[in-house]
C-alpha cells in the first residue's frame, strides 16, 4: 500500500536533514577553469539550484592521469580545493547541501589528455569503441595500459587523497563513482576486466577495488557521509557483463558492511535497450541494499512521487531537468511550466554562462513575458 510520502517529504540522510527528496544529480558540463579549478561561475550554478533536498556535485577526477575530458574539475591540487570552497561557501550560504563526486575514467581518456602524453589505465589492455573528448576535438579511443597489481594502492590512496580534499574543500559528503563504464565500473565488470590476479575473475575479486576504495573513503569522512554510484544495466562506454544480474547483487550487497549514506542506481536508458544492454531491476537492488537508495533516469514529478511513497526508493536524482531547471523544487511543487533544455549547451565548448547560468527561474510575470 502506497503511504502519503513524496517528493516533497522531508528526509534524514544520515546527520543531514533534507527539505525534499529531490536531489541534483551529478551533471558534467565541462565549464572549469585553467587548471581544472572550479571559479566563480560554477558557484552561481550551483547556487541557483541550492533548493536540492542535496546536490551532488559533478564528476570530479582524483588525480590527473583521471581526466578524460576537456575542462572537467579536479579535486589534487591547493588550487582546485580553493576552487570547490568558493562554490561549497556559497551553497552553504542558500541553504543548501551538496556532495562532491569521485571520479577516475579510466580507459576512457586518451594520451592528449593524460600526463606526459601517456596511454590511459585500465583494468584490462581493451580498447572501448568510438572516440575520447580532447582539447583538439573527438579521437578514436586507444588501447589502455593495464594497471601492474602493485600500482593498484596508488589508486586506492588518490581516491583517500580525493576525499580527504573534498573535506578540507566545504563538501558535506562524497559519491563514489563507480558507473558509466568508468575505472571502478571496468574493474566491476568481466566486459572490460579479464585479469587474473586478486583483481579479477571472480565477482568477489572484481568488486575487490571498489570495496578498498570505499574503505578508503570512509574512513576520511565516516561512512553515513559517503555513498556510491553503480549503473547495473548501463551500456554507456562500452560497457557489458556476462550476468550484471549476479556481479551488480552481489556488490549492493557487499556495501552493506559499510553502513553508506546511500547507493545511487543509475537506471536503464533508452540507449542501453537499444544496445541491448541487460535491464537489472531497481527491485532487485533494493531487496540486497539495506539503506538510503537513490534513483536516476528520465524520472518526472509523478513517477518520482510514486517510487517513494512506494518505498521502492527513497531519494530521486533529476538530472537534465536541474540543468535547465535551477528552481526546479518549485517548479514540481506548483505543476508549472518546466525550461526545455538546450543539448547543445549541455558541455562547455566555449560556451560559458550560456545553457549554464541563463536559465531563468519561475515566476508568472516571467512565463507570461517568454510567451507573449
Amino acid at each position: 500500500m502506497a503511504s502519503s510520502i513524496n517528493l516533497f517529504s522531508p528526509y534524514k540522510l544520515g546527520n543531514l536533514e533534507l527539505p525534499n527528496r529531490i536531489v541534483m544529480a551529478p551533471l558534467t558540463r565541462q565549464r572549469a577553469g585553467k587548471g581544472n579549478v572550479p571559479h566563480q561561475l560554477n558557484a552561481t550554478y550551483y547556487t541557483q539550484r541550492a533548493s536540492a533536498g542535496l546536490i551532488i556535485a559533478e564528476a570530479t577526477q582524483v588525480c590527473p592521469q583521471g581526466q578524460g575530458y576537456p575542462d572537467t574539475p579536479g579535486i589534487h591540487s591547493s588550487e582546485q580545493v580553493a576552487g570547490w570552497r568558493l562554490v561549497t561557501d556559497a551553497v552553504h550560504q542558500q541553504g543548501g547541501r551538496i556532495f562532491l563526486q569521485l571520479w577516475h575514467v579510466g580507459r576512457i581518456s586518451h594520451p592528449d589528455l593524460q600526463p606526459d602524453g601517456a596511454l590511459p589505465v585500465a583494468p584490462s589492455a581493451i580498447a572501448p569503441k568510438g572516440e575520447a573528448s580532447t582539447y583538439q576535438g573527438a579521437k578514436p579511443f586507444v588501447t589502455p595500459r593495464a594497471l601492474e597489481t602493485s600500482e593498484i594502492p596508488e589508486i586506492v590512496e588518490q581516491y583517500r587523497q580525493g576525499a580527504a580534499n573534498a573535506l578540507a574543500a566545504g563538501f558535506d559528503g562524497v559519491e563514489i563513482h563507480s558507473a558509466n563504464g568508468y575505472l571502478l565500473d571496468q574493474f566491476l565488470r568481466d566486459g572490460t576486466n579479464q585479469r587474473t590476479d586478486k583483481y579479477g575473475g571472480s565477482i568477489e575479486n572484481r568488486t575487490r577495488l571498489l570495496l578498498e576504495v570505499t574503505e578508503a573513503v570512509t574512513g576520511v569522512w565516516g561512512a553515513k557521509r559517503v555513498g556510491v554510484r553503480l549503473s547495473p544495466s548501463g551500456s554507456f562506454n562500452d560497457m557489458h557483463d556476462s550476468n550484471p544480474l549476479e556481479t551488480f547483487s552481489y556488490a549492493a550487497q557487499a556495501l552493506n558492511q559499510f553502513d553508506l549514506a546511500y547507493l545511487h542506481i543509475f537506471e536503464a536508458t533508452d540507449a542501453d535497450i537499444e544496445h541491448g544492454a541487460t535491464v537489472v531491476l531497481t527491485s532487485h537492488l533494493r531487496e540486497r541494499f539495506t539503506g538510503t537508495l537513490i534513483v536516476n533516469g528520465g524520472y518526472t514529478r509523478e513517477k518520482g512521487d510514486t517510487v517513494v511513497a512506494n518505498n521502492a526508493a527513497d531519494l530521486v536524482a533529476f538530472g537534465t531537468l536541474f540543468i535547465s531547471n535551477p528552481d526546479l523544487p518549485q517548479r514540481l511543487a506548483l505543476n508549472a511550466p518546466l525550461n526545455q533544455a538546450d543539448p547543445t549547451t549541455f558541455y562547455g565548448n566555449g560556451n560559458g554562462e550560456k545553457g549554464y547560468t541563463d536559465y531563468p527561474f519561475w515566476s508568472v510575470a516571467s512565463y507570461q513575458s517568454a510567451h507573449s
